[in-house]
């Protein structure tokens, strides 16, 4: 049996270290950028998960959403009336925790149609996004002035997680829902 030099074996571990402890540094910069390195519960399923309950307005509320008495509508479609988690507005976008929660009118009352998350704009100029948020691989739309006053330039998520939009799953209007 040789003997190994022990030089040689030490050369190796520092590559072997050298490569590994690289390697790990270079992961979360590809998680990062790339989509399939998503951890496997990012998905509309955990988004599903997450707002189930709020199917029931009462749980939306009692959990410190605070309704708004506008259905906002446009040309492209409906949004809904808004519920919004003011707690949530300061926080980073997470994907299981979205800041409004977008219910819809129908016979039966509101119903929930779809989740929206929302960043303020770090400088505060729509000329400029080198801030933009994403989700699911998405970029959010923006950087756009608020809707109402007080309302800070932002930029916006919508996930229509509950009801069809022919539009698209992260449009911001659905055609097919009504005020």
């Amino acid at each position: 049996m040789t003997k190994a030099n022990p030089r040689a074996l030490l050369s190796l571990a520092a590559l072997g270290a050298t490569a590994l402890m690289s390697a790990a540094a270079l992961r979360p910069a590809i998680a990062a950028t790339s989509a399939d390195q998503a951890r496997p519960d990012d998905s509309i399923a955990a988004v599903r998960s997450a707002t189930a309950r709020y199917h029931d307005v009462q749980v939306a509320i009692a959990d410190g959403y605070v309704p708004s008495d506008h259905c906002v509508a446009s040309p492209a479609g409906v949004m809904g009336y808004h519920y919004t988690k003011p707690s949530l507005l300061a926080q980073p976008p997470d994907l299981r925790r979205p800041a409004m929660l977008l219910y819809l009118p129908t016979e039966k009352g509101l119903e929930l149609g779809g989740v929206e998350w929302i960043q303020a704009d770090g400088d505060q100029d729509p000329a400029t996004d080198a801030d933009r948020p994403s989700l699911l691989g998405v970029p959010f739309n923006g950087p756009m002035p608020g809707h109402e006053p007080g309302q800070p330039v932002h930029y916006d998520l919508h996930a229509w997680v509950w009801q069809h939009n022919p539009a698209g799953t992260f449009a911001q209007f659905n055609p097919a829902a009504s005020c």
